[in-house]
């Protein structure tokens, strides 16, 4: 959120009859700023002060805004065209508006000019990347893939291989689905918690392919909770408590009954086995966690996973649910899911020790170097 006394008004201008996820160009606006915490208005009411005027002929990522929104006296190009500018003087902004509303060049300004076309990129902290948010010109012919470029840009740019590779484009459609029919992500988020302990039920009995489809199925709608709320612009506090809260407290709860279910396979394990594993996999998520809050409170509330290339790279693999339930998926495929859950056990204790690594190398770094940044930032040591 940008938070100041010269926060910018956030002035939409222009009509644009192209919905984008059923929102208008400055419905959108109007939540983008909210979300922003930057006051909201319209041209004819505004007061003295400065603005950030949003022309509603192009559809942006919402980086744009809140980027822009840090930046006085810059504006952004497409074609020539302002995009979005953050400007003080009056006089300034009556000719950008001008230059909006008639769709051509501006006169030259005193300005910072980012043209879209040099590819400037922005630094996504919420969203764990670097990168150039689109900005496409809005009409029919481009809603589809303006969509697209929404969906993908609120995807994290650190996370699991199976959120990153395996359902994108499954997870796009029904994304698409449920912003037609006006379904929110809370909604989604609570269907998906219905195949979650469907799943865990299915686990405690040895129904282990049927839990697996049902949990493949919540994890799919995880992903389109997310992205259906920043498409749309409509996250809210209970619904990152309701899906996050889903998100940390069902792992364990699966883990635990993918070993009490092995008894219907003729698998269980013996006590000994058995108590080793859980608290491996369940202690050694506790403790996981543990070490990323206490990696964010210790710097900046950078995640453990941005840090460095290497620790972007293992976000992919680490003993998360979705890796996880890899490794359970190949071992039940051979037959032995009681040969999975103690590969998961293994994996969970070494995934462990390289957070421990980590969080130890970050603390050296910051004694050697001082504060250490995001290898995505573009400026790190």
């Amino acid at each position: 959120m940008i938070r100041s006394d010269n926060a910018p008004t956030v002035v939409s201008v222009g009509e644009n009859p192209t919905l984008l996820w059923g929102l208008s160009m400055g419905e959108r606006t109007r939540r983008i700023a909210r979300s922003a915490d930057l006051p909201r208005d319209n041209w004819h009411a505004r007061e003295n002060g400065p603005v950030l005027l949003v022309n509603a002929a192009f559809a942006y990522d919402p980086c744009w805004l809140r980027e822009l929104g840090r930046r006085p006296d810059t504006m952004l190009t497409l074609g020539g065209v302002p995009a979005l500018a953050h400007v003080s003087d009056p006089v300034q902004a009556e000719k950008i508006r001008t230059a909006m509303l008639e769709g051509i060049d501006c006169e030259p300004l005193p300005l910072t000019i980012l043209r879209y076309e040099d590819g400037p990129t922005v630094e996504n902290k919420q969203l764990r990347k670097r990168e150039t948010p689109f900005l496409i010109a809005l009409n029919p012919q481009t809603v589809r893939p303006i969509e697209r470029a929404s969906y993908f840009g609120a995807y994290k740019g650190v996370t699991d291989v199976l959120t990153k590779y395996l359902w994108p484009e499954w997870a796009l459609v029904i994304t698409r689905i449920a912003a037609r029919l006006n379904i929110t992500p809370n909604m989604v988020t609570a269907v998906g918690a219905a195949f979650c302990l469907a799943a865990t039920a299915l686990f405690a009995f040895g129904h282990y392919w049927q839990g697996m489809a049902f949990g493949l199925v919540f994890m799919v709608l995880d992903t389109v909770d997310g992205k259906l709320a920043r498409c749309t612009i409509t996250s809210s506090w209970w619904g990152n408590v309701f899906d996050h809260g889903i998100d940390l407290i069902h792992p364990p709860f699966w883990w635990w009954f993918w070993a009490t279910g092995l008894v219907y396979w003729g698998l269980a394990l013996d006590p000994t086995t058995f108590w080793l594993t859980q608290i491996a996999i369940q202690g050694g998520y506790v403790v996981q966690r543990m070490i990323e809050g206490l990696f964010m409170r210790r710097h900046q509330m950078m995640h453990i996973h941005v840090w460095r290339r290497f620790d972007s790279w293992f976000r992919l693999i680490t003993a998360r649910r979705n890796p996880n339930m890899v490794i359970l998926f190949v071992a039940t495929l051979f037959g032995r899911p009681d040969i999975g859950i103690v590969a998961v056990a293994w994996w969970t204790v070494i995934s462990l020790v390289v957070h421990c690594i980590q969080l130890l190398q970050a603390e050296i770094a910051v004694r050697r170097h001082g504060p250490i940044k995001s290898w995505l930032s573009g400026d790190a040591a």
